[in-house]
């Protein structure tokens, strides 16, 4: 029997060749390595895969019968539990290329130098519903960018709209029962959604997003996306500045309007994956510029809303835009369940050069993030491949359920003279927390509520301005939304625009229950 030609996979059961030619401690167990024929599990050769052990033609099926057992036990653990929001997903790889040095204000990895490039990995989701819903519903949308730097993984965890609806995070638990369906008529109920946000009048600024044009992307391509939270550059001379982060559509933003979702979702309700896969397929990368505006800390107290605040958006005026890169998809995900469905983002990951502001929800988001991974993938999701970083790493988390990393250390423990390793160099961190501050629970001074809700509402042409009116008129009068609810938010949009807040009052039936 002649030998296969080398680049084809190998023949396990081949007497020309090695008993052990994968060894899973060297290499990811992966295509490569197929065998020529069914294998189980264990690799041991399949010769019926179509038909059960049994007595007899007919049956009864026996138990002894491992590779249907396999088979039956492995279907039905195939499945790990859905994420509670952005559920639905896709994935996709590429390059973040460095367009402008920011050594000046950062020491990270990805800006120190126009041309350098770092590899990521990019996921775009919608927020609130399952795993297979339509890609047209109203919903904010997830913009999350993984980098793999050499300094370790950074996760640009965003969303399509630069605020959020709240801004502390033991709030976000129940915004999200809120926007969630109906536990007893799994349902999403506009009524349920008002009466949570109208407790919540700085949501008012998200409104004018998401009940927007913008409020449902054309496809993942046309979609702006954001940083949404105020973070922290890092200089290498221990310089800070606050920073915010925006995505720049190559593509231009397009929205589709209400009747269009409904036709383009009625003919394929997965339209902006496929769009994705089909685009990277056909060579037309999608690509996105990265904007950052910064700011001095020294200047937060002199504006007239909190910059930390993630429901204020910083004035452009002010605090232009300052173009310092592109984000290029050119590959997509080899497979969806690996490095889509496993793909897992926390704003926690951060390298050097750059650190999390004291936003409140923020801060909340660094713990929740990585601790619903762990429930979701397990202890050792960072060793997943999509999840693991390029760059070497050492530390001392051994064990656990799923741990497939191979070591041959006696040492597991630090400090410790048998294997004296050492501290990484200093890099800058913030020092300007306060620890003589009172503890409290409480809101934030300059809360601002209406003003820039009212400012975008008011830079809407005629025929937006009327299809925002609308989308909201729609939302106060459905179902068991009832006239106190009415009041509130005819009350609150008039706050941020007396024109707006009067033409509601005209199409809304204050009185209906």
């Amino acid at each position: 029997q002649p030998r296969p030609p080398p680049h084809l996979p190998l023949n396990l059961f081949s007497p020309h060749l090695p008993l052990f030619n994968m060894d899973p401690s060297r290499y990811v167990p992966s295509t490569a390595f197929n065998t020529r024929y069914q294998t189980t599990n264990t690799g041991a050769p399949v010769r019926n895969n179509t038909s059960s052990l049994t007595l007899g033609p007919r049956g009864p099926v026996l138990l002894e019968d491992y590779h249907l057992i396999e088979k039956l036990a492995q279907f039905g653990h195939e499945r790990i539990p859905e994420r509670v929001v952005h559920a639905r997903g896709a994935a996709a790889k590429g390059f973040f290329e460095c367009t402008r040095a920011m050594g000046d204000v950062t020491c990270a990895k990805p800006f120190e130098g126009a041309g350098k490039r770092t590899p990521v990995a990019v996921r775009f989701s919608t927020v609130v519903h399952s795993r297979h819903s339509p890609e047209t519903l109203r919903d904010p949308r997830g913009f999350a960018v993984k980098f793999y730097t050499e300094e370790g993984n950074w996760d640009l965890v965003g969303n399509n709209f630069p605020v959020f609806f709240i801004r502390d995070g033991i709030q976000f638990p129940d915004m999200v029962h809120a926007f969630k369906p109906n536990p007893r008529t799994e349902d999403q109920e506009m009524w349920r959604i008002l009466d949570f946000l109208s407790h919540h009048p700085e949501s008012c600024h998200m409104l004018t997003f998401l009940l927007d044009d913008v409020g449902i992307p054309k496809t993942y391509r046309h979609m702006k996306g954001a940083g949404v939270h105020t973070f922290r550059f890092m200089a290498a001379c221990g310089k800070e500045t606050y920073v915010k982060f925006h995505w720049l559509p190559k593509a231009g933003e397009e929205s589709l309007l209400d009747d269009d979702a409904v036709m383009v979702g009625g003919k394929d309700f997965s339209h902006a994956t496929h769009d994705l896969i089909k685009s990277i397929d056909a060579g037309n990368f999608p690509e996105w510029t990265l904007a950052v505006q910064l700011m001095d800390p020294a200047m937060e107290n002199d504006l007239d809303f909190d910059p930390l605040d993630v429901t204020k958006v910083w004035p452009e005026e002010q605090f232009p835009m300052v173009e310092c890169g592109r984000l290029v998809l050119d590959q997509n995900v080899d497979n969806q369940f690996l490095e889509n469905e496993q793909i897992a983002f926390s704003p926690a990951l951060v390298v050097p050069g750059i650190y999390p502001s004291d936003d409140k929800l923020l801060q909340s988001r660094l713990f929740a993030y990585v601790e619903t991974q762990r429930y979701r993938l397990g202890a050792n999701y960072l060793m997943l491949p999509i999840n693991a970083p390029r760059n070497r790493y050492h530390n001392n988390q051994y064990d656990g359920p799923g741990n497939f990393m191979t070591r041959s250390e006696e040492v597991n423990y630090y400090p410790s003279r048998f294997d004296p390793l050492p501290d990484a160099p200093p890099y800058p961190v913030p020092t300007r927390a306060d620890p003589a501050a009172p503890r409290m629970k409480q809101t934030i001074e300059k809360e601002n509520n209406f003003a820039q809700a009212g400012e975008r509402f008011r830079a809407f042409d005629a025929a937006r301005q009327e299809r925002f009116v609308e989308r909201v008129a729609g939302a106060l009068e459905s179902e068991r939304v009832t006239p106190e609810l009415k009041a509130i938010w005819v009350g609150y949009f008039t706050e941020c625009d007396a024109g707006l807040g009067a033409r509601l009052s005209q199409k809304v039936r204050m009185n209906k229950l």
